[in-house]
C-alpha cells in the first residue's frame, strides 16, 4: 500500500510540473500497458507460435498419410489448427481456396487488432511532448518579461527544465511503445511466413507438387 501511495504521490507531482500534456502522456503510457498484456493473453490463448505439433501433422501429411495426419492434427491446439483441418477435408471444392483466405484474412486482423492504436502512441507522444516544452517556453519567457528588471536567473531556468521535462515524458513513452509494436509485427510476419508454408503444404503436397496449383491469394492464409 506504501509503495502504491509513493508511487501515486510521484506521478501527481510529475502531472503539477507538466501540466496536462505530462497528463496526457501518462494516459497514453496506461493504454500502451493495456494493449500489451491483452495481445500477449490473446497470443498465449490462441497459440500463437506454438505450431510444433500442427508442424508434425503436415510432415505426416506430405509423406502421404492423410489418416494420420488428421488424428495428429487433433492434438494441436494452434488457431491454425481447424483452417488446416478445412483444408485436409477439402470440403468446398474449387472455392475451398478463396474461403480459406477470407477466414484467414479475420484471423489475421484479430490478431492484430490494436497494432494501430500503437503506432499512434509511437508517433504522438514525441509531438505532444515537444508541444508542452513549447508552451512551457512561452510560458518561461512570460515570466521573464513581467520580472522587468530585476531578472533572475533561476526563474529563466526553471521553466527551461520543467518545459523540457515534456519532451522526455514523451519520449520514454513513444520509445517502448515503438519496440513493443515492432515485436509483436515481427511475430505476425512470422506466423504469416509459416500459414502460407502450412497452406502449401496440405494443397500441394510433395507427391503432388508437380501437378497442385496454389492460388495467388493463398499465401496471405492464416486461419
Amino acid at each position: 500500500m506504501n509503495a502504491f501511495t509513493d508511487i501515486t504521490e510521484v506521478l501527481r507531482r510529475i502531472i503539477d510540473l507538466g501540466g496536462p500534456v505530462v497528463a496526457i502522456l501518462i494516459g497514453m503510457s496506461v493504454i500502451t500497458g493495456a494493449v500489451t498484456l491483452y495481445k500477449l493473453w490473446q497470443y498465449r490463448a490462441a497459440g500463437v507460435g506454438r505450431h510444433l505439433v500442427l508442424s508434425e501433422a503436415m510432415g505426416i501429411w506430405d509423406s502421404g498419410e492423410a489418416r494420420a495426419a488428421s488424428r495428429r492434427l487433433d492434438d494441436s491446439r494452434s488457431y491454425l489448427a481447424p483452417m488446416i483441418a478445412s483444408a485436409m477435408r477439402g470440403k468446398g471444392g474449387k472455392h475451398l481456396p478463396d474461403r480459406l483466405t477470407a477466414e484467414a484474412g479475420a484471423a489475421f486482423e484479430r490478431l492484430e487488432s490494436g497494432f494501430r492504436i500503437l503506432d499512434s502512441i509511437a508517433q504522438l507522444a514525441p509531438l505532444l511532448g515537444l508541444f508542452g516544452t513549447v508552451l512551457g517556453m512561452i510560458d518561461a519567457f512570460q515570466a521573464l518579461q513581467n520580472a522587468g528588471s530585476s531578472v533572475d536567473p533561476s526563474i529563466l531556468a526553471g521553466g527551461i527544465w520543467v518545459a523540457l521535462m515534456t519532451t522526455a515524458v514523451g519520449l520514454a513513452v513513444a520509445m517502448p511503445t515503438s519496440l513493443i509494436l515492432t515485436w509483436f509485427e515481427s511475430r505476425m510476419a512470422k506466423e504469416r511466413a509459416f500459414a502460407e508454408l502450412a497452406l502449401s503444404t496440405i494443397l500441394a503436397p510433395r507427391g503432388e507438387a508437380q501437378t497442385a496449383e496454389v492460388p495467388a491469394g493463398v499465401p496471405a492464409y492464416a486461419g
